[in-house]
């Protein structure tokens, strides 16, 4: 895992390694700061000239500055090389999320890699900037003050030999009881990240069932969760200011009462004033280091589980790659499965689809019909190798979907899904995502074939009109018909429309069918629907029935031989007639 991160140092080893240099001297001046303060005070107490008082004095100050510089330096390295860290995990995991296939993306939920991205990122900076400033500070302040107390105090820092045992077991134990506490919140910020995607998603739902107080209620409970965890777990923190003024007070006690005795007894000759100013600096030194020891010990814990949660996001292996020797090229539209079966996940009991054999010609409209869990859209995956095959073979132009590079096979297929997906900026910004180099006149030639055009020029601002986040400000059916003009601009060789004309009327849906039928005549057309009337016209219509093929063949075929089809075909005329 640490080897994972520092991957992601790159090109701020420069800004890191400068930090720890800085840090190295500001450690070394301000432990020999009491060392000539101590000479200063006795110093001034033997009435030495006043000359050797300020060269001593001088020699203070230019070392204080020094630190000063040492330590500024080191800060502003620290939050260079700290900033630039998260930036490139940030955009390494992303970069990698960005690869996942869906069966990838399925062992995460969508909140979680949320979380990840976010607060997780954060914990992880927060713990390098630790790293490399006080992780290395903290033990190097405490080895040199206790080198330097044992050499000024001599047997005055037996002290140490109790307050550090002392403070470093009531430290680990309270770290140790908070540790749960804090590692148990990253789950819970899940759920609770979950929670609030769903209800904004949900959010016209919501209000049209008046469910905003349940999902206050829902929120508020997994809120106070985590707060639940966290008052725990800050109390027990919170205990460690009280342990170390405890252990600070008896520190200056005993040095105070046994090295005014030592002095007094021995008339200065064992140690003076000066010693035991030093020693209370070194005492203070120590304690300060053993604190943000154990400080080091809670934040780096509670980013143990956060550099877990994203290693496991930097670590997980695309479980769709290319191949060696990818093939660039994709003939024609011809689509081919050949004993196909396939299952979502190894673990899965039962296959999705099983006894797959179906031959669809380049340039072929073909219709697809099935009960919800019939496994449709799950057939459609396999084209552009969203999932790849458990068993047997999809063919596309002749080629195994395996041995294209993925790139080129999905620039290859466009695929308009049901629930389409816009994105905040202008019409022609979301358009452009089909293809970027489209001119205006390509984006208007596929508005016009996705039926468009008249809603996008009905709007004062046309092409430049903006759309909301998800495409909140325009309608269902003017969504789907973005989308559809969209997938055309990619000039696919394949067109996959997966329930994508469900939201628009039965004479618009006819419109867009015709004119794919004459505009884009060589692309293979691939429609899934639930209405008969959208699919009646295709070459061949498939009827799928739990996760198999149940039948294929033209309207008229089908009217004869498929039972399914026929009683599908009947509810959807006979009964709309009754209804009138």
């Amino acid at each position: 895992m640490i080897k994972t991160f520092l991957k992601c140092v790159r090109e701020y080893k420069l800004p890191t390694i400068l930090t720890l240099v800085l840090i190295i001297g500001e450690v070394a001046i301000e432990v020999l700061i009491p060392f000539y303060t101590a000479d200063l005070v006795n110093e001034i107490k033997a009435s030495v000239p006043m000359a050797e008082v300020v060269r001593l004095g001088l020699i203070l100050v230019a070392m204080a500055l020094l630190s000063l510089a040492c330590g500024g330096g080191a800060g502003f390295y620290g939050a260079r090389a700290s900033a630039g860290f998260a930036k490139n995990v940030r955009h390494d995991a992303f970069e990698r999320i960005q690869r996942f296939s869906f069966e990838n993306i399925d062992r995460f939920s969508t909140a979680s890699l949320v979380t990840r991205l976010t607060t997780d990122i954060t914990n992880v900076q927060m713990a390098f900037m630790m790293a490399i400033r006080i992780a290395v500070r903290a033990p190097l302040m405490l080895v040199f003050s206790v080198i330097m107390a044992w050499r000024m105090g001599g047997r005055l820092a037996l002290t140490f030999v109790v307050v550090i045992p002392v403070l470093v077991a009531g430290l680990l134990l309270i770290a140790r009881k908070a540790m749960p506490a804090f590692r148990a919140v990253f789950h819970k910020y899940d759920r609770l990240n979950e929670s609030v995607e769903e209800n904004v998603r949900g959010m016209r739902v919501v209000k049209g069932f008046a469910r905003e107080d349940y999902e206050k209620q829902k929120f508020a409970a997994a809120s106070d969760d985590i707060r639940k965890d966290f008052t725990y777990a800050e109390r027990l923190v919170a205990l460690n200011s009280p342990l170390m003024s405890l252990c600070m007070y008896f520190n200056m006690v005993f040095i105070l009462l046994v090295g005014s005795k030592l002095i007094i007894s021995g008339q200065g000759q064992f140690i003076d004033v000066g010693q035991i100013s030093a020693m209370l600096n070194y005492g203070m030194q120590i304690l300060m280091s053993l604190m943000m020891l154990s400080m080091i010990y809670v934040m780096m814990t509670m980013s143990l589980e956060s550099m877990k949660r994203l290693a496991e996001v930097l670590n997980e292996e695309p479980r769709l790659q290319n191949p060696a020797s990818p093939v660039y090229e994709v003939k024609d539209g011809s689509v081919d499965f050949q004993d196909v079966a396939f299952r979502y996940s190894r673990e899965a009991q039962n296959d999705a689809l099983y006894d797959i054999d179906l031959h669809i010609d380049s340039g072929m409209t073909v219709g697809v019909l099935g009960g919800t869990g019939s496994s449709k859209t799950t057939l459609i995956q396999l084209i552009p190798r969203l999932y790849d095959v458990t068993e047997g073979s999809v063919k596309v132009g002749g080629v195994d979907v395996r041995d294209y590079d993925l790139e080129t096979l999905r620039n290859a297929v466009s695929v308009v899904l049901q629930k389409n997906q816009l994105f905040s900026g202008t019409v022609r910004d979301n358009l452009r995502w089909g293809n970027p180099e489209a001119t205006d006149e390509e984006i208007a030639e596929a508005c016009r074939l996705a039926q468009a055009d008249e809603f996008i020029m009905a709007h004062p601002d046309g092409y430049d009109r903006w759309i909301e986040q998800g495409g909140a400000n325009v309608s269902g059916g003017q969504r789907q018909r973005l989308c559809i003009a969209r997938a055309l601009l990619k000039k696919p060789k394949i067109l996959i429309l997966d329930d994508s004309t469900s939201a628009v009327d039965t004479r618009t849906d006819a419109l867009i069918r015709a004119g794919f039928r004459s505009f884009i005549p060589e692309t293979t057309k691939i429609i899934i629907a639930q209405r008969v009337a959208s699919v009646q016209d295709a070459d061949m219509i498939l009827v799928m029935d739990n996760g198999r093929i149940a039948a294929a063949g033209t309207h008229e075929e089908l009217m004869k031989s498929s039972p399914i089809y026929r009683e599908v075909y009947e509810q959807q005329t006979k009964g709309g007639d009754s209804d009138e």
